[in-house]
């Protein structure tokens, strides 16, 4: 769970390539293009520009190197080549990458075109939300303040967070402990040392809280079919705070 220096040193490095990513799609015009089109995008850039392996690509039987979530779509979207992304959506892409033995994962909610002015709230408020979970890190605090921080936030803006799915540890492997809940009570959970690495990544819903697994066993949506949106961040507790390491280089 506590990672060495040497271990630090090299997440740093999966990170920021892992943030590259984030920046190339940044310049892409998502409107128009497939989901699958994305997907071959991102696959090309990690394993040829930049020599790493996608690391959620036959993970768990996953076939794709990336997650893509429109609307409705809590989490686990499935890439398609007959889902074209239009204006006016949001969609989720969330994303792994390995380098040297050790993976990143990070994920943002992009807003398509004229995103209607709903979407752009509940988008900014998950993004926020994430960032208010990740002002609690530091070595002492407890992961119950990185929860109760980011629902707070949400319902406070009048949105639900998704329960069923929460952050988690990462290193050499894409899931391990701790559990990184997004809810909780201050001061309650595991107390924080620094080394410890984990993402942290709220799911906000517009309406109910409660979610569905569509029939492909992956798919997850919201039951009443509005809005969702997810932003992700792995960060790491150094000796007085945190560290993002898949922080993009416009500070996103």
């Amino acid at each position: 769970m506590v990672k060495t220096a040497d271990e630090l040193t090299l997440m740093r490095t999966s990170g920021k390539l892992l943030a590259s990513v984030f920046e190339m799609l940044d310049r892409q015009n998502l409107a128009g293009m497939s989901t699958m089109q994305v997907n071959d995008l991102v696959d090309r850039f990690i394993t040829v520009d930049l020599a790493a392996r996608p690391a959620s690509k036959g993970q768990y039987g996953f076939k794709y190197v990336l997650n893509c979530s429109i609307n409705h779509v809590v989490c686990h979207g499935v890439p398609d080549p007959n889902e074209i992304i239009r204006d006016g959506d949001i969609i989720n892409l969330d994303i792994t990458l390995e380098k040297n033995g050790f993976i990143a994962d990070s994920s943002k909610t992009y807003l398509v075109g004229n995103a209607p002015p709903a979407a752009r709230r509940l988008v900014r408020v998950a993004q926020e939300a994430m960032w208010q979970g990740i002002k609690q890190v530091r070595p002492g605090a407890h992961l119950g303040d990185i929860g109760f921080a980011i629902e707070r936030h949400a319902k406070k803006n009048g949105y639900a967070i998704v329960r069923d799915y929460c952050g988690h540890g990462i290193g050499r492997e894409m899931h391990e402990e701790p559990q990184v809940l997004n809810f909780g009570r201050p001061r309650t959970g595991l107390k924080l040392r620094e080394g410890m690495v984990f993402t942290i990544e709220p799911m906000v819903n517009q309406g109910s809280s409660l979610v569905a697994t569509e029939q492909d066993g992956w798919t997850v949506v919201t039951k009443d079919r509005k809005l969702s949106a997810q932003f992700e961040h792995t960060v790491a507790v150094t000796g007085n705070g945190v560290e993002v390491l898949t922080l993009r280089s416009d500070g996103t």
